[in-house]
Parts: C-alpha cells; sequence; structure tokens
C-alpha cells in the first residue's frame, strides 16, 4: 500500500508501516475503531465496533446513529490503536508507550445490498466473537432493514508501530534510575451466564477459549 500525502507519517517516520497486511491486523486484532467526521461544522470522533472483510472496513448501527447518518458519502476518518506496553525511561522526556496503530482515510458509502450488508453484519460478529455467526439465531430481514451499514474502503491508510525499550539519552544510562517496559495485554475471563439461560445449557468451545485474532 503506498503512502499518500495524507497518510504519509511525517512525525518519527520510521515508525511507518505500510504493509496491508500488518494494517489488516492491527484493524482485525482491535474490537474497536474511532471514527473522525464533521457534523454542521462541528468536528466528531466516536468509539464505535468495526469489522473487515477483504478490503473493505464496516461499521455498523441503527439507522438512527447521527454519526451513521452524518457520514454518508461524506469524508471520514477511522483510527484503531493497540497498547502493548509502558515505555519508563531514566528520564520523563523520553518515556513512551509501545503501540500499534492505523488511520484509514476515504469516504464513506451506505451499503444498500441485501448480501453485502449480510456479508457485513457477519463480519462484525465474527469481529467481536469468531464462531459467533453460526452458533447464534441470524438476523431476520427486519434487523437488517433496521440496521445500518457504512463501508469504507481500506485504499488510503498507514500503520505507525513502536516497539522496544526506553531511548534515553547516552548519560543517563549511567543513572541509578530503573527503566524498561512494563507489558500491556487484554484477558478474557470465562463466560457468565445470563440470568434467564434455560436450565442446562452451557456456554459453547469457541466462547470458553476466546481470545482475539
Amino acid at each position: 500500500m503506498e503512502p499518500t500525502p495524507r497518510t504519509q507519517i511525517k512525525r518519527l517516520p520510521e515508525r511507518g508501516v505500510y504493509e496491508r497486511s500488518t494494517v489488516n491486523q492491527i484493524i482485525d486484532e482491535a474490537l474497536i475503531c474511532h471514527v473522525g467526521f464533521v457534523h454542521d461544522g462541528q468536528p466528531f470522533v466516536i468509539p464505535t465496533i468495526h469489522a473487515r472483510v477483504g478490503d473493505t472496513l464496516y461499521l455498523h448501527g441503527s439507522p438512527a446513529s447521527r454519526m451513521l447518518r452524518s457520514i454518508r458519502n461524506q469524508p471520514i476518518c477511522v483510527t484503531v490503536t493497540l497498547l502493548d506496553g509502558l515505555v519508563l525511561a531514566r528520564s520523563h522526556f523520553h518515556s513512551s508507550m509501545n503501540y500499534r496503530s492505523v488511520v484509514i482515510i476515504g469516504e464513506a458509502r451506505e451499503v444498500n445490498d441485501p448480501e453485502e450488508k449480510t456479508a457485513a453484519f457477519e463480519g462484525v460478529v465474527e469481529q467481536v466473537a469468531s464462531g459467533q455467526w453460526d452458533y447464534a439465531r441470524r438476523p431476520t430481514d427486519k434487523e437488517l432493514k433496521a440496521t445500518s451499514i457504512i463501508a469504507l474502503e481500506i485504499s488510503e491508510a498507514s500503520a505507525k508501530v513502536r516497539t522496544g525499550d526506553p531511548g534515553d539519552d547516552e548519560e543517563d544510562y549511567e543513572l541509578d534510575i530503573w527503566a524498561g517496559v512494563i507489558p500491556v495485554t487484554t484477558q478474557f475471563g470465562q463466560p457468565i451466564d445470563d440470568s434467564r439461560l434455560k436450565p442446562g445449557l452451557i456456554s459453547p468451545p469457541h466462547l470458553n477459549t476466546y481470545q482475539r485474532p
């Protein structure tokens, strides 16, 4: 994926990554994204669920959503961020975080084709919990009509990644100050039964071993 003037990393360009495989991996691992748009002259940034199907990013929600209504056929910016570690240097100036992030820029379009809409709905379900689409009841036609799907082609995007140790000033390595990285991970517990679950039902294997890709 070639960088464009809008996606070229200018601040610390050595952290920029433009390989589609890296962009896709970050999108797929994240559970939420943030959508930036302008409505009536006011900028907004809204967190929401997303899903990638091929080279397309899908957002879904209620047709009454101000965000989804506002971004139809409008330019938007979607960001995804994964936090991997707290980087504590010998100086406050060089302390940082290890992270992986993606910025996608483009024009949003509303999805009206029933087949694409169903595929996008499946993508969102599977993004949250792989295996759930085949396990739970599929959406009805009425439910599909009551769901708004917005698509954004992943054609103008870039990733930015920081890994590794702190980068202290050379003279600071002699200081008697601990420096290093505190890893950040997301942990998922065992499923908790719904209070109205039918007796005898147990959570399925794909949820008992839940983890992100």
